[in-house]
């Protein structure tokens, strides 16, 4: 027999829900791009305190690799506090991170001051670091924009969490995500955030799921590495780079198809397929049918919801939430996105070993006949550093406008990039390491070719 609920547990349901899902999920047109609501508000405030930010982004870097290495001691006022001690204790080896975070993030910063900016790099090697194009980069044009990210969202997160919507989701996508997939259906909002909105939003609602009992490691594992889609606003941006833009119906539709067959393949096999449905917290996750009692899914989807909002505690707690998933994010993983994205874009651009690692694509791209191939092959595996480097790569060594829409194409698909989404993963609790994230690069990158390259021959 289906329950009846009153207008206002309705309302405690509907209306939180309805404000997150329009300022995460309904896109907007701004100055010619769509976006989404909470990314406009993001970047009005980054505009207006841009001065400030470095400096910011500096300081909440210290006082991680800081609170991190005094949190070794297990102090009461943070071992006392639940969002302390799930944000600066850590194990010994992301303690080293977060401390090399801080020391690439003042070299950046202080680089000018300190004669590194013109510097030879092989007379002094802190001016790889410090360069514009690795930590000054990481600094300047990521970590200004993912800090106020970080803070908006992390605070807004709980209008889409803990109101019910994911409940609702989840009880009328089941019978999609699960079979297609093998991830939950409440995991269709976390791809709609990215898709529509950004990555990073994808990330951090994803790892409050897995951080919070509803996904298990594998599913967790999966989403983060799968759908944490790269926005349409900046799939624009890397077309753009590589002049190409009359194409981009077509290209978006393939990126589009080529994300749906790598989602279909990747959790199917390793190593997404070897991580175990297991849960930091247990008994949270909701049931994968719809009870007999039931007569459809929406009436299942609103018991689940409603039951969701009842259990909330107000204000206070939607404010805990807000500020736990905002601490984590800024001290948890923007010294990692500081000291991975560093070190990644240091080899792409100090040292051959991309170029040397994309090699092996030479004879798949004469196979495939993708026009200058060598050039091509430099850009398959340098993305792992960096979304937009294989785009710059192509914009200048290639001259053949269906290999740069290969290469452009491919760079979004590939996904898993160290400077932002990669960065993220390995900074939360998501159990993927860094030798599984290039994995799963190299897989993606072999499908998205795959793909593109015979398709693209239609196409020009």
């Amino acid at each position: 027999m289906e329950k009846k609920y009153s207008a206002k547990d309705y309302v405690k349901f509907i209306l939180p829900s309805v404000v997150g899902v329009l300022l995460f999920m309904v896109p907007v047109q701004v100055d010619g791009s769509w976006t989404v609501i909470v990314k406009v508000i993001a970047d009005l405030i980054g505009s207006a305190l841009a001065d400030l930010l470095p400096i910011l982004c500096c300081l909440i870097i210290t006082v991680s690799a800081v609170m991190t290495l005094v949190a070794f001691a297990r102090p009461k006022f943070i071992t006392g506090n639940s969002i302390l001690d799930a944000t600066f204790t850590t194990t010994p080896v992301w303690a080293v991170i977060r401390v090399l975070g801080a020391v690439f993030v003042w070299i950046a910063y202080l680089g000018a001051d300190l004669g590194l900016a013109d510097a030879d790099p092989a007379v002094n090697p802190l001016a790889m670091i410090a360069s514009a194009d690795t930590g000054g980069f990481v600094l300047g044009d990521l970590l200004t924009v993912l800090v106020i990210i970080f803070l908006l969202a992390g605070l807004l997160l709980p209008l889409l969490l803990d109101f019910g919507l994911l409940e609702y989701i989840g009880a009328l996508m089941t019978r999609i995500m699960r079979p297609l997939f093998t991830i939950p259906g409440r995991a269709a909002v976390d791809c709609v955030t990215s898709w529509i909105g950004d990555g990073t939003l994808g990330v951090m609602l994803t790892c409050n799921q897995y951080e919070n009992g509803y996904y298990s490691a594998r599913e967790a594992s999966i989403i983060a590495t799968t759908f944490s889609a790269v926005s349409i606003t900046f799939s624009i941006v890397v077309l753009a780079q590589v002049d190409l833009m009359e194409y981009f119906g077509a290209y978006y539709l393939l990126i589009c198809l080529v994300g749906v067959v790598c989602a279909l393949i990747t959790p199917r096999i390793p190593p997404l397929s070897l991580k175990k449905d297991t849960y930091l917290v247990e008994g949270k996750a909701a049931a994968e049918t719809v009870p007999a009692q039931y007569k459809s899914v929406f009436a299942y989807g609103t018991d689940l919801a409603i039951a969701r909002a009842n259990s909330h505690r107000g204000i206070m707690q939607f404010l805990e939430n807000g500020l736990k998933n905002s601490a984590g994010m800024w001290f948890g993983v923007l010294p990692v996105v500081m000291c991975i994205g560093t070190l990644a874009l240091v080899l792409s651009n100090y040292t051959g070993i991309f170029e040397l690692l994309g090699t092996p694509f030479v004879p798949l791209l004469d196979l495939l006949a993708v026009p200058e191939a060598e050039a091509v092959s430099k850009t398959m595996v340098v993305g792992f550093t960096d979304m937009f480097t294989p785009s710059i790569i192509a914009a200048e060594a290639v001259a053949d406008p269906m290999s740069r829409f290969i290469v452009a194409t491919i760079s979004v698909t590939q996904l898993i990039y160290l400077s932002e989404v990669g960065g993220l993963v390995l900074g939360s609790k998501i159990p993927v390491n860094l030798l599984e994230l290039f994995i799963l690069f190299l897989e993606r990158t072999l499908i998205s070719l795959v793909i593109v390259a015979p398709l693209a021959h239609l196409i020009f």
